[in-house]
């Protein structure tokens, strides 16, 4: 697997931000975008200097990109945007400068903290919030984290209601995979859980930077990470991914990173929840836009492009629903920062819709059968590299097929069929 940090919010909602024609929210999406530059940047110094060849995914948790929440490019939108105020356009480009640090990586996360940043088998899930206390900015490269310790494993409750929530969820979502895929903890050997909460000023984002969960507190236009357990679920996932693949963080199959995070985070909301794939509203980040904000969610699964439409987010949600609605520029610049390297935030709807489709053709619970499905695939050991959607489209069918007969296969060859990933023979 390749070295990002993982965010919850894509580079073209922070860009879309940084373009706000309110000054507080393109000032915040800038700084939110520079500093996720800088960091992604020091993950890929990092990266250079301790891979090793022949390395299995759990051999080096450490050298996994870090994955985000909300892309920089809706940052930058905010950051620029005319019609939101100085205070949110500074907090967008702070946290869209603070995302790219992150995601580059020059930090390693927990240095003066080794052992929780190992797998350890333990009898039950161990736990750790830890409270930054609105620290970490592009000039400590992340290595205030994790923090000081908030609520550990077994301690009370904290007076911080955003402690608790991280501390709540994380346990949601552990409970969800031993419960419905039997598996341990993020790496299947029950590795202690770390989340640290109040990153940054006005930070944002939420990721996953190869070894911990990092929560910003946002601010007027994006936010609430932790009361979202979608958020949670999904950037714990980018763990999960981390220690069952080696996806590349570009194009295809960084999208695909994206999406099996999006997967995993909308069932994980939907068992809590106990709604079937016909009854959810299939939402990824629907508390994350603040009051105000024209919009529902940060991506809509079942329907991808729709899940806002405000200048404060550079205008509509840019999620192509099908392979062929896929922009010019994905395919034909190379991946970068500048292009979401290779669009993996924006063409991971095109895979998420698959799911939904699956899920709703098949009806009931949607981890019954089409999350078994996408787990079986993802535990496989067969997905590449440089995977494609059709290649991955594939192994679905064929996990399909091996789980459930030839019928329910052509259920899930349909679905990708409906999103224009078609195998041509």
């Amino acid at each position: 697997m390749a070295n990002h940090v993982c965010f919850i919010v894509p580079p073209y909602l922070l860009e879309g931000i940084a373009q706000s024609p309110d000054t507080g929210a393109r000032e915040v999406a800038a700084k939110t975008i520079s500093l996720s530059h800088k960091l992604r940047d020091d993950r890929l110094q990092h990266f250079a200097a301790s891979s090793a060849p022949g390395s299995r995914p759990q051999d080096a948790p450490s050298t996994s990109q870090a994955r985000s929440i909300v892309p920089d490019y809706l940052l930058e939108h905010i950051s620029k945007a005319e019609d939101v105020d100085e205070e949110v356009k500074k907090s967008a480009t702070q946290s869209l400068a603070l995302s790219q640090q992150i995601r580059d990586g020059r930090q390693q996360t927990l240095a003066e903290h080794p052992q929780h940043a190992v797998s350890k088998t333990v009898a039950h899930f161990w736990r750790g919030v830890y409270n930054m206390e609105n620290q970490g900015s592009e000039d400590d490269d992340g290595q205030s984290l994790p923090g000081e310790p908030a609520r550990l494993e077994g301690q009370p409750a904290s007076s911080d209601q955003t402690v608790n929530q991280a501390y709540d969820s994380c346990l949601k979502v552990l409970q969800f995979y031993k419960d419905t895929f039997n598996y341990d903890s993020i790496d299947n050997k029950n590795m202690h859980v770390i989340n640290s909460v109040h990153f940054g000023s006005g930070f944002g984002n939420a990721f996953w930077n190869g070894q911990q969960m990092v929560y910003g507190d946002g601010d007027d236009t994006i936010g609430n990470f932790t009361a979202c357990l979608d958020v949670i679920g999904h950037e714990m996932t980018h763990g999960v991914t981390q220690f069952n693949s080696k996806l590349e963080y570009e194009g295809e199959s960084g999208a695909l990173n994206e999406h099996i995070s999006d997967v995993f985070g909308i069932m994980v909301k939907q068992i809590v929840e106990q709604t079937t794939a016909e009854q959810s509203d299939w939402l990824i980040g629907e508390g994350c836009l603040m009051p105000g904000v024209k919009g529902v969610a940060l991506r809509n699964m079942q329907s991808p492009g729709t899940a806002y439409n405000d200048p404060k987010l550079g205008g509509k949600d840019p999620q192509p629903a099908s392979y062929d609605e896929i922009p010019a520029w994905v395919t034909q610049d190379e991946p970068s920062r500048n292009n979401d390297f290779g669009g993996v935030h924006l063409t991971s709807g095109i895979p998420n819709r698959a799911f939904a489709i699956s899920a709703l053709a098949f009806g009931g619970f949607s981890w019954e059968k089409a999350g078994k499905i996408w787990w079986k695939t993802v535990t496989s050991r067969q997905i590449s590299p440089h995977c494609t959607f059709i290649q991955f489209a594939d192994l679905t069918v064929e996990s399909a097929k091996k789980l459930y007969g030839v019928s329910d296969a052509r259920t899930v060859r349909n679905a990708w069929n409906t999103v224009g990933v078609v195998r041509h023979i």
